[in-house]
């Protein structure tokens, strides 16, 4: 009987250290916020210039934009599932924002959705160094690519071990 209840005891602690996770979730809120000041940064830094610049240096800007836009969307995905995940539900079910994948992606969907917004953020990298390219030399450009491929070999692998995984399940 007591050994039940030390057991019971231990499992109700093993549980309740999920709360420990919630300065993480804290801290990346905080960095959302971080980019969030980032992004108005570069918007509001740019705009007195609009008329005078380049279409180079438009398209440049705004890939710079939609890379802060796929990095906050990441920490927002992160941030969701990871509470969601381990430490609550958020009783939010009828608000009528409350985007349709949360509740639903588990620790794979986030890991692949995470891949996927890399590759993206690599993606736009890649593409901003391809037109400034004449400011990178063909050493720094190469590691850009070589990055770039191992992003993606990295999530294909990964979304293969998951079709695996999943194959294996049902036999």
């Amino acid at each position: 009987m007591a050994h039940n209840r030390i057991e019971r005891a231990f499992e109700n602690a093993l549980f309740a250290s999920r709360w420990l996770m919630v300065p993480f979730y804290a801290g990346l809120v905080l960095a959302l916020v971080a980019l969030m000041v980032i992004f108005v940064e570069e918007l509001v830094g740019e705009i007195p210039r609009l008329l005078e610049i380049t279409e180079t240096d438009i398209l440049i800007w705004t890939l710079s934009l939609i890379d802060l836009s796929l990095a906050a969307n990441l920490l927002l995905m992160v941030i969701f599932s990871g509470y969601e995940n381990f430490v609550s539900k958020i009783d939010n079910d009828d608000h009528p924002d409350r985007p349709s994948w949360m509740g639903k992606v588990d620790f794979s969907g986030m890991k692949l959705k995470l891949v996927a917004s890399i590759v993206a953020i690599s993606a736009i990298h890649l593409l901003k160094a391809f037109m400034e390219i004449a400011s990178y030399d063909k050493e720094n450009l190469r590691w850009l690519v070589i990055i770039h491929i191992v992003f993606v070999g990295s999530g294909v692998l990964l979304a293969l071990m998951d079709w695996i995984t999943s194959r294996t399940k049902d036999h």
